[in-house]
């Protein structure tokens, strides 16, 4: 499943994006306001609260689902990060650094909603755990190779309750992408974006620009230039996804029912087992909201 890949680029400029943050709120865009023009870029709040189905969770089909989807992504990764850290509290030694984990959206399975009121870089943070003591010690590569598989091991228990029946969904919807009413919407996306203002082939175009831009914005001007691409975008492919959605939800349709054995164990098992590492690791399910 393809992500956009944006949220990964700008972890390079997290020092960037937390001035700009700061600006953001009650900033205008460009000077203009009202109706069809970008809103002032506002930061992303989280969520606990989990879907009334799991199924919409795991196997999202909008792209207001993949919030969902998405910090259950991060949850697994924190369990990794929380696991790791304690073995090497226990060892007395340090970790070496990683990037910080991000809600990634998903690129065939736009938020338009979210995308259009947040920009590609104001998304909601994820919670950072309370730090560790000062470590005595450096740890040796095969100190830090245990810790981080014993942190691996816990997530991918974590994993296995849904990813087997997750990576099949993900698969089917290869389909939709490649369906010729979806092909046939997608194709007015460049001249709705030369239209917008932004020159770009096709939506992969689109978002190494959308890189490009934000990474080499100034601070002070990142708000104003990450509402415009978000707004730009959303405005672009809702026409897309006014094919695509209902041709995923009626794809979901068909899966559940090819399916219905795992997703019925899904549905009994899921949330509990969630529940479980929530306590066990001390790890706070979170979703990025609007």
């Amino acid at each position: 499943m393809t992500r956009i890949l944006t949220r990964t680029a700008l972890a390079a400029t997290a020092a960037l994006l937390t001035a700009a943050c700061s600006t953001a709120a009650g900033s205008t865009v460009g000077g203009r306001s009202g109706e069809g023009l970008p809103a002032p870029v506002t930061a992303a709040r989280l969520t606990y609260g989990l879907p009334d189905d799991p199924v919409r969770m795991v196997l999202p089909a909008t792209g207001a689902e993949t919030r969902w989807t998405q910090g259950l992504d991060v949850f697994g990764q924190q369990v990794a990060r929380t696991v790791a850290a304690d073995c090497a509290r226990d060892l007395g030694i340090g970790l070496t650094e990683e990037v910080p984990p991000a809600f990634i959206s998903f690129a065939d399975l736009p938020d338009l909603d979210f995308l259009g009121r947040h920009g590609f870089g104001h998304g909601a943070e994820v919670p950072t755990p309370a730090a560790s003591p000062a470590p005595s010690r450096s740890g040796t590569s095969a100190e830090i190779r245990r810790c981080r598989a014993e942190g691996a091991a816990a997530a991918e228990e974590v994993r296995d309750a849904y990813l087997p029946l997750q990576q099949k969904w993900f698969g089917e919807l290869a389909a939709v992408r490649s369906d010729p009413a979806a092909t046939r919407a997608l194709s007015g996306l460049p001249d709705c974006l030369a239209e917008q203002g932004y020159r770009a082939r096709d939506e992969n175009a689109f978002f190494a620009l959308v890189d490009n831009r934000l990474m080499n914005a100034p601070s002070a001007d990142f708000p104003r230039v990450d509402s415009e691409l978000g707004h730009a975008y959303a405005v672009c492919m809702r026409p897309v996804e006014a094919v695509r959605e209902p041709a995923r939800l009626r794809l979901r349709e068909r899966f559940l029912t090819e399916h219905a054995e795992e997703v019925g164990e899904l549905r009994t098992t899921l949330v509990p087992a969630l529940r479980g590492a929530e306590k066990r690791y001390g790890v706070r399910l979170a979703f990025p909201a609007p």
